[in-house]
């Protein structure tokens, strides 16, 4: 298998007289990613879909969106105030992205609380499941509250009166607070206005009430419902005349100057404490807030009224994702399942020896992830092993992959890790894995500055023989025990000396100076994956004109990179039939006349999130397939380190294809159709067979 990014190349192809780059041919990519999130919050007003589960997938849309703004949305107003406002390939100027995108995030919000409000909370009523506000408690249920308010809730608190002694408080990102509207004078005789009570994190956001108060077997409350019911308590004498929730989000993106950064982790602790104090970006409210307050808080936080989102319910909606493991109700829950071990390591034989016997594959979250721990622990403790190199980029602090690393350090082998400080929201648990990990004597590396390492590769060095030999497992996902039974992700074990060899240049890369290496099979960005990918579609587009079997079949998490959406529309129109598995935001526009009627785009939402990534190229009958760290994103593809590694083995070629591709375009139950016009319909069996591919990899690949 000759690596594409070293193939001669031809100039990109592209129908004469037609603009492949023109902006009516791209999809916004913020609006696109909002969309999304309209596709999760479905799932949850799904009726087929088990009750505690569609409330999970609410509480998912809600995270989501947080993220976004926290994220996206920052950053348009980023480039906006600092003059880059330069529009992406759709070319719509970000003034109007943002006013769009508050456009669908308020869409987004309304059905967000329609959804708990309408169908989801009544719906759990039926099943005994209640939430209740002070204005349907019972005399009995008012005095256990307030006097679990008294004793568990008001010690913690600390309400703050504002006037010219108070300024008003620091707020933190995401976090509930109250504003209190006062009337009447205090012990010093000064005039009641306005008071700010922060919830402290140690409080539960959702209480249950015990079995001798509540009426039905499952009843909660809201700390946030406490908070207004109770607030004469905090300010005892004064006349409350009105409580407001609300809930600031904040730039979560950490600017750090690359170039004058000495010491990466000494300066990412320092951006990651002010964090939580970032320029704001949403102000979320309770929908009863008077226009005062509400002018104060836009005064406070340098926010105006197009900041402002309403909510109908408690603005921190998603709290409410708790109940799920406090409700003992496993008929409301999808039906649980145990990841099954392939037979090739069910073996007596060693994990090496099994390997040596050829390419294992393992397709997460239906099979276990317990081999990857294994070849792991038994490289620890085998004396034979003489180095073991691994990328870590999400990966969990108690997860005994630590604890294997550390004890293989200890035993004298060679150990080094790349761990990525900057993986998003993960930034704190990586930097005291990487103190844990340099204690025990591992060499840690930061990766490389301006480059996050997202690639997932293990390498272990053994001697066998008197000959050094190598073992690798490269995945589509991170080396995170929880995420890989939620995740749907593919992973390779190989002894393959090609494959290995280039896995090896890579740590090389990653741990010393040097220059460009030259890769024979792994496709690695930002160097060679890029044009490599380039370069298999234009292959593609000559089978195409030679009269030879032309199709691209590719999934991934999400499409935004330019020059490949360019370069699919070109292999469209010169006849390649292409089928896109998107699970997130795509710009490409599928079905255009003349420019991508070729090409269909699917994305498919279910139980597991569908996290692989899999390319596949059928070169005139001789197909090649790639799995790989990276979507086709511009920063995976230009601004990360990501590798895309080749199945060479073609029995494991055909199984992932069929698993991890032609499964899900026969999706007709979790499949969700993209048009022209970016909309999104959902697939319908019509009157075929209804055929759910995540359902189908669960009774195929059971024990």
């Amino acid at each position: 298998m000759t690596n594409p990014a070293t193939a001669p190349q031809d100039a990109a192809s592209e129908p004469a007289g037609m603009d492949l780059r023109a902006p009516e041919l791209y999809l916004n990519h913020e609006l696109s990613a909002l969309e999304f999130n309209f596709r999760v919050l479905a799932q949850a007003r799904t009726a087929t879909v088990p009750l505690l589960e569609r409330l999970h997938f609410l509480c998912i849309s809600v995270r989501n969106l947080d993220e976004f703004f926290e994220v996206r949305v920052a950053s348009l107003r980023h480039w906006i105030a600092y003059g880059d406002a330069r529009p992406g390939p759709d070319g719509m100027p970000l003034s109007e992205v943002l006013a769009r995108v508050r456009e669908s995030a308020t869409r987004l919000m309304h059905a967000q609380y329609e959804t708990w409000n309408d169908e989801l909370r009544p719906a759990m009523a039926r099943e005994g499941i209640v939430f209740s506000d002070s204005t349907q408690w019972s005399p009995a249920q008012t005095r256990w509250a307030r006097e679990l308010f008294q004793r568990e809730i008001l010690p913690v608190l600390s309400p703050l009166g504002l006037n010219s002694a108070h300024p008003f408080p620091r707020i933190l990102n995401k976090s509930l607070n109250v504003a209190v509207v006062l009337h009447g004078e205090d012990a010093f005789a000064r005039e009641g206005n306005v008071a700010v009570v922060r919830a402290p994190r140690s409080l539960p956001r959702v209480i249950r009430m015990p079995p001798g108060v509540a009426n039905v077997p499952h009843q909660f409350v809201f700390l946030s419902t406490l908070l207004e019911a109770f607030a004469d308590a905090m300010f005892p004498g004064m006349a409350i005349r009105g409580a407001c929730q609300f809930r600031v989000t904040r730039d979560s993106e950490l600017e750090l100057e690359d170039d004058d950064t000495e010491n990466l982790a000494r300066v990412l602790s320092v951006e990651l404490r002010d964090r939580g104090y970032a320029e704001a970006v949403r102000l979320e409210l309770g929908e009863g807030c008077t226009p005062a307050i509400r002018q104060m808080l836009l005064d406070n936080f340098g926010l105006t009224d197009a900041d402002v989102y309403l909510c109908g319910g408690p603005v921190n909606l998603h709290r409410v994702s708790a109940v799920y493991d406090m409700v003992d109700r496993p008929d409301l829950k999808y039906p649980p399942f145990v990841p099954t071990v392939p037979r090739p390591f069910t073996t007596d034989a060693g994990i090496f020896e099994t390997i040596a016997q050829g390419d294992l594959l393992l397709h997460h979250p239906f099979e276990s992830f317990t081999p990857v721990l294994e070849l792991l622990r038994q490289a620890s403790v085998d004396a034979d092993v003489l180095a073991i190199r691994q990328t870590l980029y999400r990966v969990g602090e108690d997860s005994p992959l630590i604890g294997y690393l550390v004890d293989a350090a200890r035993s004298g082998k060679e150990v080094t890790v790349v761990i990525e400080l900057r993986a998003r929201f993960d930034e704190e648990a990586n930097i005291r894995l990487a103190d844990r990990l340099q204690e025990a004597g591992v060499q840690v590396v930061y990766g490389v500055v301006g480059y996050k390492t997202h690639a997932k590769m293990l390498l272990i060095v053994r001697r066998e023989r008197g000959v050094l030999c190598r073992y690798a497992h490269l995945s589509t996902g991170n080396y995170h025990q929880a995420t890989s039974r939620l995740y749907t992700d593919i992973g390779l074990m190989t002894r393959d000396a090609g494959i290995c060899a280039d896995v090896g240049r890579i740590f090389q890369q990653l741990c010393s100076l040097g220059p460009v290496v030259e890769l024979e099979h792994v496709l690695q960005s930002p160097f060679s994956l890029h044009r490599g990918l380039l370069a298999l579609v234009e292959r593609e587009i000559a089978q195409a004109r030679a009269g030879n079997p032309a199709r691209i079949v590719a999934r991934m998490n999400a499409l935004n990179e330019p020059s490949m959406v360019e370069a699919l529309y070109g292999a469209s129109c010169a006849g390649v039939e292409i089928d896109l598995i998107v699970r997130g935001s795509c710009m490409l526009r599928p079905g255009l006349p003349g420019v991508s009627e070729r090409i269909r785009v699917r994305s498919v939402l279910g139980r597991f999130l569908e996290h692989s990534r899999v390319y596949w190229f059928a070169n005139g009958g001789d197909a090649e397939l790639y799995c790989s760290s990276a979507d086709w994103m511009e920063r995976n593809l230009l601004r990360r380190v990501e590798a895309c590694f080749p199945i060479r083995d073609a029995r494991l070629a055909a199984r992932i294809f069929r698993e991890t591709l032609q499964n899900y375009l026969d999706d007709n139950v979790q499949a969700w159709l993209l048009d022209a016009s970016g909309q999104y319909h959902r697939a319908t069996p019509g009157d075929a067979p209804p055929h759910s591919a995540q359902q189908w990899l669960l009774e195929q690949l059971r024990p």
